[in-house]
C-alpha cells in the first residue's frame, strides 16, 4: 500500500463517488484497517467515529458500495473511492448524502442525463396523460424508432447547413428520443458508457 497521512486519531477522511455518474455519494472515514479490507473484498469499509468501530457498507441493509478504483489526493492525506452502488448512500434513503442544498444557482450538468433517464423510466412506470414521453411508450417501439429516424435526418440536414443553434438543438431531440429507445430496450447509459470505454479509452491511441 503506498505510504497513507492519518490524523492524529489514525483515520482519513474518504470520498465516495458513483464511478458510473460521477455524484458524491457520501464521506466517510477510514482507517488503515479499513483501508486493507475495502482493497481485499472490493467493498467499501470505513470507521464509524462514534460508535468506534469497523463498519461494512450495506451488511445490513443490503445497499453495498463495490470498489472500482481507489485513489488517495496529492497530500495523500484524503482518499477517493469510485463504486457502483447497490443501493442508496444514506441512511434516510436518498441515493447520496448530500441531499440537502444550501445553494443551487443551476444544477450540474454532469447528472443531467442520468436525471433525464431517471424521468423517462418515471414516465414509462407512471404514466401521465399528454406528456409527450406517456405518448411514445403507448405508441410502442414502431413510434419511437420512426423519431430516431426523423431527428437522425434532421440533424444530416442541419449539419449540412452549417447552423450550430440548429444541429445542437436536433442533436439534442435525437439524444432525447435514443434514451426513449434505450428505456424501452433496456439499455442503460453505463451500459453505452462501457461500451465506448472499451472502444475508444482501453485500446489507447487505435481509435
Amino acid at each position: 500500500m503506498k505510504q497513507v497521512t492519518f490524523d492524529d486519531n489514525g483515520l482519513i477522511p474518504a470520498i465516495v463517488q458513483d464511478a458510473d455518474t460521477g455524484e458524491v455519494l457520501t464521506l466517510a472515514y477510514m482507517n488503515e484497517e479499513a483501508i486493507e479490507k475495502t482493497l481485499a473484498t472490493k467493498e467499501t469499509w470505513f470507521y464509524s467515529r462514534k460508535r468506534q468501530a469497523l463498519w461494512n457498507k450495506g451488511a445490513t441493509s443490503g445497499n453495498k458500495q463495490i470498489v472500482q478504483s481507489v485513489s488517495l489526493d496529492c497530500d495523500q492525506d484524503a482518499i477517493l473511492l469510485q463504486v457502483k452502488p447497490l443501493g442508496p448512500a444514506c441512511h434516510t434513503g436518498e441515493s447520496t448524502c448530500f441531499h440537502q442544498e444550501l445553494l443551487q444557482d443551476q444544477p450540474a450538468s454532469f447528472t443531467m442525463i442520468n436525471q433525464l433517464t431517471e424521468k423517462i423510466k418515471t414516465r414509462k412506470e407512471t404514466p401521465i396523460a399528454d406528456a409527450y414521453t406517456t405518448y411514445l411508450f403507448q405508441e410502442g417501439i414502431d413510434k419511437i424508432l420512426k423519431k430516431v429516424g426523423e431527428e437522425a435526418s434532421e440533424v444530416i440536414i442541419a449539419a449540412k447547413n452549417y447552423d450550430k443553434k440548429e444541429i445542437t438543438w436536433e442533436i439534442a431531440d435525437l439524444t432525447y428520443h435514443t434514451l426513449v429507445l434505450m428505456e424501452l430496450l433496456d439499455i442503460s447509459v453505463a451500459n453505452i458508457k462501457h461500451e465506448l470505454q472499451k472502444r475508444h479509452i482501453q485500446k489507447g491511441d487505435s481509435k
